[in-house]
């Protein structure tokens, strides 16, 4: 399908799922659902759960793809630059 019935058929969802009568209730609950938060926390890790992950995986088995290689490489990069910086 192309992008422009993709948009189509998603708005036709949204709207037979929006039109009609609803309770009061379930209105005002879903509007605070709807609404975007303010606010987005983060939290810094000293180590990445991603990375450490991977690891746990590679250690038992042989990824099919390697989609992570990337990613890993540049832990490994970020790794090294942080020892060499506390080795100074």
């Amino acid at each position: 399908m192309n992008e422009k019935s993709d948009q189509d058929l998603e708005r036709q969802l949204s709207e037979m799922l929006t039109d009609g009568d609803m309770e009061e209730k379930d209105r005002e609950k879903e509007e605070r659902r709807l609404l975007t938060p303010k606010y987005e926390i983060r939290i810094q890790t000293q180590h990445d759960p991603i990375v450490e992950e991977t690891r746990k995986y590679r250690s038992m088995a042989k990824e099919v793809d390697d989609r992570y290689d990337k990613y890993m490489d540049k832990a490994v990069k970020k790794d090294q630059s942080k020892d060499s910086e506390g080795e100074a």
